[in-house]
Order: structure tokens, then C-alpha cells, then sequence
């Protein structure tokens, strides 16, 4: 197998890896918007932009490319054509699924930036008891994205029964820092609000359009990965029919020197039967002896 063959294939396993990477890295985010936008129209629209690039099928058939992948490098490298047979048709079958998740992740969210308002209605749970998800979701968010409130850090004075936001608004985070921030220096806190994030990851974010990227260029792998096997395909099909059909028109083994001996005794032999089987030639006093009569049947004949 030549070295630009094991690069189509060992390249397209890299590139599996790298998706399963980045899908990793989404679904964590998206599983935190998820919890500050569940029961809203982002909810919705996150749900749209994101399902089809983080879904089980789509890891799926990563996982499953990574081990078609390496049955397609044995195939090759043994020449065997069912390995390299089944290795074209689960390519196709791969190429084919994850052309769908493409045209399905291209859909645009219908979400505007007044839907962000709707956020609001998840802060007054924070800090309560019984929401602690709700409040580790907002701190990590906040952190995270280096963001504070909805639109602003006064959302938290006025949707809570709060003096001052959470220390997760903090740009040097230590307890209490949120309220040494908002009654000396307000520069401490982060001064963008959390919605336009959630509102730029809901449109697409660099994360979404590496994985685009990843996407398109597995197809271009898979596809060159499957014109090179039907060469491959084409070519020992070729060379297998033209050994066949050599091997019918090649003579047969030259045979050994017992048989040509054994052979040539036989026309001997028969040589010798068919002499005695035909015309005896007449020895020397037959021939004298039927001279002599016809010189005699001569010289009678002169008498008269």
C-alpha cells in the first residue's frame, strides 16, 4: 500500500477523534445553557442549533469510522477484496448520515435578542436550597464566560431579594469580593451581561463552526478514501481474472526421463511388431537360386 493511502485513512481516524473532541467540548457548554434557558424559546433554539452535532448517532458513527477505518487498512494492506468491499460500503453508508447532520445543523434558529429577556426569569431561584444546580449553573457560567447578569449586573439587584451580585461577577474571584466590588470599585465586576453570550453560542459559535469545518473535511477524506478503494477494488479483480486466465491456457508439466524411456521402449517395441506383421524381405540364395530358373526358362525358350 502506498504512503499516500495510509494518509486518506490514518487522516480520516484523526479527524473522527478530533470531532469526538470538540463534540465533548460542546455538549458540556450547551448542557449549561440548557439549564438557564429550559422553558423558553432559547431553549428551543439551542436545541435546533446543537442536537444534531452533539447526538449519540453523530458520536456514533465517529466511534464506528475510527474501526471501519482500520479494517480498511488491513484490506489494503492483505489486498483482501470483501474486507476492502465492506470497507467502501460503510464508508458510503457514514458519508451518507453525516451529510444529513450537516444540511441539519445548517438550519438557522429563529431566536431574537429580546428573547434573551427571558432569562431573567431563572435568577430570583438563585441561592435557594432546593435550586443549588441552578446556582453552580449560573456561577459557572458567569465564570466561564466572564459575563454578569442578563443584560447587566444590576439584573441580579433587581430579579433578587440581593444587596450586591453573586462573587461569581467578580473579575479576581474571593469571597466577598462582589460586595467590596459594588460598594468601592464596579470595574471589579464584569460588565456584560450573560444574555448576548448565551444569544452568540445559540447563533454558532467558534466551537460549532470548528466542528463544521472537521465535518466537511472528513467528507472530502471519505470521499477520496472511496475512489482510491474502487481503484484498488478494480485493479485486483483485474489482476486476479488476468492470473486465472493465464493459468488456463499455460501447457502442462514437462514430463521425466522414466516416462520418455518408458515411451520410447513402447515405439520400439511396436516398431518391432509392425516389422513382423509385414512383407519378409528375401535372403541372398532365394535370390540366386530365382536367377538361375529364369536364366533356364531363358535359354528353353531360344530352342525354339
Amino acid at each position: 500500500m502506498g504512503r499516500p493511502d495510509r494518509w486518506k485513512l490514518w487522516g480520516s481516524e484523526l479527524m473522527s477523534v478530533c470531532v469526538l473532541g470538540v463534540a465533548a467540548w460542546i455538549r458540556d457548554i450547551l448542557n449549561t445553557v440548557l439549564t438557564l434557558t429550559a422553558h423558553t424559546r432559547l431553549e428551543e433554539a439551542a436545541v435546533l442549533t446543537y442536537s444534531p452535532a452533539v447526538h449519540p448517532v453523530l458520536i456514533a458513527v465517529c466511534c464506528f469510522l475510527i474501526i471501519v477505518a482500520m479494517v480498511g487498512y488491513c484490506g489494503t494492506l492483505r489486498s483482501n477484496l470483501l474486507l476492502l468491499s465492506w470497507y467502501f460500503c460503510s464508508l458510503l453508508v457514514i458519508f451518507c448520515v453525516e451529510l444529513a447532520s450537516a444540511v441539519w445543523t445548517y438550519n438557522e434558529p429563529s431566536v431574537q435578542r429580546a428573547d434573551m429577556i427571558s432569562l431573567k426569569s431563572r435568577m430570583p431561584n438563585y441561592g435557594l436550597q432546593r435550586y443549588q444546580w441552578l446556582t453552580h449553573t449560573w456561577d459557572s457560567f458567569q465564570t466561564q464566560f466572564k459575563c454578569c447578569g442578563v443584560i447587566y449586573f444590576t439584573d441580579w439587584l433587581e430579579m433578587t431579594e440581593m444587596e450586591f451580585p453573586p462573587d461569581s461577577c467578580c473579575t479576581n474571584q474571593y469571597p466577598g469580593c462582589a460586595s467590596h466590588a459594588h460598594q468601592h470599585d464596579l470595574s471589579d465586576l464584569h460588565q456584560e451581561g450573560c444574555g448576548p453570550k448565551i444569544y452568540s453560542f445559540i447563533r454558532g459559535t467558534k466551537q460549532l463552526q470548528v466542528l463544521r469545518f472537521l465535518g466537511v473535511s472528513i467528507g472530502v477524506a471519505q470521499i477520496l478514501a472511496m475512489a482510491l478503494t474502487l481503484t484498488l477494488l478494480w485493479a485486483l479483480y483485474y489482476r486476479r481474472h488476468l492470473q486465472e486466465s493465464d493459468s488456463e491456457v499455460a501447457p502442462g508439466p514437462p514430463e521425466d526421463s522414466s516416462s520418455v524411456a518408458a515411451t520410447n521402449g513402447t515405439s520400439d517395441a511396436s516398431k518391432s511388431v509392425c516389422g513382423r506383421i509385414g512383407p519378409r524381405e528375401p535372403s541372398a540364395a532365394e535370390a540366386e537360386l530365382k536367377m538361375e530358373r529364369l536364366s533356364a526358362v531363358e535359354k528353353h525358350s531360344g530352342l525354339f
